[in-house]
């Protein structure tokens, strides 16, 4: 029986060795998934009372190794230590591209993720609007551009005052744009969206990829452009523009007309040395009419009721914060179903803009009536508002009727 039994040396020395192994491994075991820097989603943990402190700490530990770090900012010299160094569009940037680097490179928490940052600039005038409903329509133009970066990530900037006296209406988003450049240089893209234009599909994100070698984007239709050479073949209100050397010597000509015209022009006569870097978008709304709009949103409303109808992972309720994988999801049915972009198709439109309309000065154009445009702006706003509302269980039973909201029932609309 005595070899049975367990020698004092193995008492001694064998159970802290099995002891310290089990500890260390678990430890392991805890803190794997920050040590693999992946998802925390992807590790089911527990959730009875002796793992809750731990997968709270590992969620902390995650985020904060992936988290960009907005506190570092290192001694070394950058850009913004040049005493010449100016925000205003009086004098030219020179070797930016090159300045940008190097402040990221000591920054290097930016560095993942550079190439889809987007920061969106937007804004109007500083003084009250002659329209006696222009600040509210206003604020809530400003409250759509803000409810689509919350969903998506992107940073915004609303400016309410002119950088330059000389550059205003068409041209006072120059000079924005220009020191929002040099503000975010963690920014690839500056997104400007003229404040009367409205996020209409709030789950559409920007293809970007899709512009990689492109560092300008407008919306617009070549054949007219190169074709017909006409003013009207490109609106300017809303443009992407790439964080770039090539930006500010685009930014640095003198305007002779207004910013459309002064495009067109530039993409006619010296393609060479711009158009290759222009992406004229013709493949969605990236931004749309709204009188090619209005008119059929109860019908898109419809088409998606009725593919929600069918597939019940889509209706499903889930937090705000993960909504990017069910747009994910939209986006596969609504290919399999051929919804289509432009006037034939039945995808709702990324963004309405309301040329023309000129909801705070209330100047509009004479082909339509002041409550064409107030009605349809309500119509708009209220279709948007919607899609952010189902987050929160909520939602307008009128589009024409912005202050009314009914509670949805589980598992709408089947």
């Amino acid at each position: 029986m005595a070899n049975r039994r367990t020698s004092p040396s193995f008492a001694a020395t064998g159970i802290p060795i099995i002891a310290g192994t089990t500890v260390a491994l678990l430890l392991l075991w805890a803190f794997w998934p920050a040590i693999n820097l992946t998802t925390t989603h992807r590790h089911r943990i527990p959730n009875y009372n002796g793992f809750k402190t731990f997968s709270g700490r590992i969620r902390n530990l995650t985020a904060t190794v992936k988290r960009v770090n907005l506190t570092h900012d290192p001694p070394e010299p950058t850009f913004y230590d040049d005493p010449d160094l100016t925000y205003t569009i009086t004098k030219p940037m020179k070797n930016w591209d090159e300045k940008r680097r190097e402040w990221l490179d000591l920054h290097p928490s930016f560095i993942p993720g550079l190439e889809t940052r987007v920061l969106l600039i937007t804004g109007s005038q500083p003084n009250p609007c002659q329209n006696p409903i222009g600040d509210h329509l206003l604020l809530r133009f400003f409250k759509n551009k803000v409810d689509y970066c919350r969903i998506h990530g992107y940073d915004i900037f609303y400016n309410t005052v002119q950088f330059h006296p000389k550059m205003f209406t068409y041209w006072a988003k120059i000079p924005t744009v220009r020191a929002a450049m040099l503000a975010h240089p963690e920014a690839e893209w500056i997104w400007w969206v003229d404040s009367d234009a409205v996020f209409t599909d709030m789950d559409f994100k920007l293809p970007l990829s899709r512009y990689k070698d492109h560092n300008f984007v407008v919306h617009g239709w070549p054949k007219l452009i190169y074709e017909k050479r006409s003013w009207t073949s490109l609106n300017a209100g809303v443009f992407l523009i790439r964080n770039s050397q090539w930006a500010f010597d685009f930014m640095d000509g003198k305007p002779e007309s207004d910013d459309q015209t002064g495009l067109v022009y530039l993409l006619l006569k010296e393609k060479e040395k711009w158009g290759n870097k222009i992406y004229v978008e013709d493949g969605y709304y990236f931004e749309g009419y709204w009188m090619e709009i209005v008119g059929k949103l109860e019908n898109v409303t419809a088409r998606y009721n009725a593919v929600e109808r069918r597939e019940r992972r889509l209706r499903r309720r889930h937090g705000e914060k993960v909504r990017e994988g069910y747009c994910a999801l939209w986006e596969e049915f609504l290919e399999a179903e051929g919804a289509g972009y432009g006037v034939d198709g039945w995808r709702r439109p990324f963004m309405t803009h309301f040329t023309g309309c000129q909801p705070c000065s209330g100047t509009h154009n004479e082909m339509y009536s002041m409550q064409d445009c107030w009605d349809a702006m309500e119509k708009v706003l209220n279709f948007a508002d919607n899609q952010v509302l189902r987050s929160y269980g909520f939602m307008h039973p009128s589009l024409g009727d912005s202050a009314s909201v009914v509670p949805l029932p589980f598992d709408y609309p089947a």
